[in-house]
């Protein structure tokens, strides 16, 4: 017995300084750099990097801004609460309503009975034609109270390439 706890001992000891020589070396790896030893100088006065504001968007066209009539495409033809969960949902329908195959990013708040938003969710539809339409359903993120209701807060329509 006495034999067993002194091997038992040997054998912690060799795993600890094991260990222990591990550490040190990935220590001498991870070291902090030297400190630098350039001068302090004070911040600049006011800000280099401000520019003079734009009239318009200067990337409206690049980034597939929305149109204005695009949110005239989406409608909400359902707003349900998920009576074991709670959460918020709306069944919204787009109708693309251009002249060019098109991509749709809807998003959704949720309101509480006073019109607090609660809740957000988005649907999106890629690659409507012109004239065609799709029914998605957008998803709330966490529980809302009874008598939510549902309103599109932004529609973005973008040309397919």
């Amino acid at each position: 017995m006495t034999l067993a706890v002194g091997g038992g001992l040997i054998v912690a000891g060799a795993v600890v300084a094991l260990v222990h020589a591990a550490m040190s070396s990935v220590q001498d790896s991870i070291a902090l750099p030297p400190r630098s030893e350039a001068p302090y100088s004070e911040p600049y006065e006011g800000d280099p990097y401000e520019e003079e504001p734009y009239e318009e968007d200067p990337y409206a066209e690049e980034s597939g801004a929305t149109e204005p009539d695009a949110r005239k495409d989406v409608t909400i033809t359902a707003c349900t609460r998920d009576p074991q969960i709670g959460w918020q949902s709306a069944k919204v329908k787009v109708v693309n309503g251009s002249s060019t195959t098109a991509s749709y990013t809807i998003m959704m708040e949720f309101l509480d009975e006073d019109g607090v938003k609660v809740a957000e969710g988005g649907a999106g539809v890629v690659d409507l034609e012109p004239g065609g339409s799709a029914v998605k359903k957008a998803q709330g993120l966490g529980e809302v109270p009874p008598g939510t209701t549902c309103r599109i807060s932004d529609v973005w329509r973008t040309p397919s390439d």
